[in-house]
């Protein structure tokens, strides 16, 4: 049986995750205020560069004409004791003469790291830490991963038909409308989205998140060991208002310059058995600050992610339909094997109007 406790910070953390898909990079925090064994106060972080979680529950409360003064604050991830788009949460928590803070878990950025914590301890309020800690940091695994690694939290998203297939002569889109746009919140949330080249020459995609976010542009990235990406197509021809960023292994200097003055960049990695370094991609991916990668290759481009233990997170659209002989690109033995040795965990499966979506962590998650 859940605590009281349980139950109110079970409705920060709900709260917190309207903001996935708005909120990236910062992390996605939820905020309830309870006083008398009520909630008096709710607020969430809903955009980023806006007021956070605990700034819009105590807004919250003067909305309502409820005081706070005394009260318990439950929030999702330690509260920011630093200025950066927004004033610190702690000086309000401490304006407000709230008495107790209890917190899922502790932001490990350089910035935080418990000081938030101190801060509000030397203010004479009391902590609690640790309630629902694995959920929060499942909730926010990207962010808690970028700030302890400094590398991308890397989503492996396809959706497939019930037989195997990713690609259709027949449909244009093998799952429905509710996956598509269930889809677009995984763009919203990343930082980049990457593909193979086989995808850019058979479907010509413009990789971009429906409706973009106004306030960051999404790094569109390519594979592409040979360079043949042609400077025609759609990522090319909108590389000046997005930005493209194309990995080859190929040293051909020509080849770059019809890509270059259309505003592309090129950057030659190692050819590992034929294909782009996927150790060197990410490494070059970090040092941009790429916090969460979405990766919406073909089956090869897949199981180059899996077998090389890079995928965090996978999320599999199943449409209840077989293709047979309309069907392409089918999944391999290769791409099962992969999953299966990456042991998803955390699995998470909802019917999306009849579209199975499957959601899990990878072990190294």
């Amino acid at each position: 049986m859940k605590s009281r406790y349980e139950k109110f910070m079970l409705d920060a953390l709900t709260l917190a995750a309207k903001g996935i898909g708005s909120v990236e990079p910062n992390p996605a925090v939820g905020c309830v205020i309870v006083k008398d064994n009520k909630i008096i106060g709710r607020g969430y972080h809903g955009k980023f560069g806006g007021p956070h979680a605990e700034i819009n529950a105590l807004s919250d409360c003067r909305k309502k004409r409820n005081n706070p003064a005394g009260a318990t604050m439950f929030v999702s991830l330690e509260p920011c004791c630093h200025f950066g788009k927004t004033p610190p949460c702690t000086d309000a928590i401490i304006k407000a003469k709230i008495a107790k803070v209890v917190i899922a878990a502790i932001d490990p950025s350089p910035h935080a790291n418990g000081k938030g914590i101190r801060l509000l301890k030397k203010a004479g309020i009391k902590i609690e830490t640790g309630l629902c800690e694995n959920q929060a940091k499942l909730l926010n695994a990207p962010f808690f991963k970028f700030a302890k690694t400094s590398k991308p939290w890397v989503i492996v998203k396809w959706a497939q038909s019930r037989d195997g297939f990713l690609a259709s002569k027949k449909y244009r889109w093998i799952s429905n409308q509710k996956s598509r746009s269930n889809a677009q919140i995984l763009r919203r949330r990343a930082d980049a989205i990457l593909v193979g080249i086989n995808t850019v020459l058979a479907d010509d995609p413009l990789l971009t998140a429906r409706p973009a976010r106004k306030d960051k542009k999404l790094l569109r990235v390519v594979l592409d060991s040979k360079l043949k990406i042609p400077p025609t197509c759609n990522l090319i021809k909108t590389a000046k208002k997005a930005p493209v960023l194309v990995f080859t292994a190929n040293k051909n200097n020509t080849k770059t310059m019809p890509l270059q003055k259309k505003g592309a960049r090129i950057i030659t990695v190692s050819s590992a058995g034929g294909k782009c370094s996927l150790k060197e991609t990410i490494a070059v991916l970090s040092r941009k600050g790429i916090q969460q990668l979405l990766v919406e290759g073909g089956p090869t481009v897949i199981t180059s992610f899996l077998r090389a233990g890079l995928a965090d997170e996978i999320v599999v659209y199943i449409a209840p339909k077989n293709l047979a002989r309309s069907g392409l690109a089918h999944t391999t033995k290769l791409m099962a094997d992969a999953l299966n040795q990456a042991r998803p965990h955390n699995l998470e499966i909802k019917n999306l109007n009849g579209d199975l979506c499957i959601r899990g962590f990878m072990k190294n998650s």
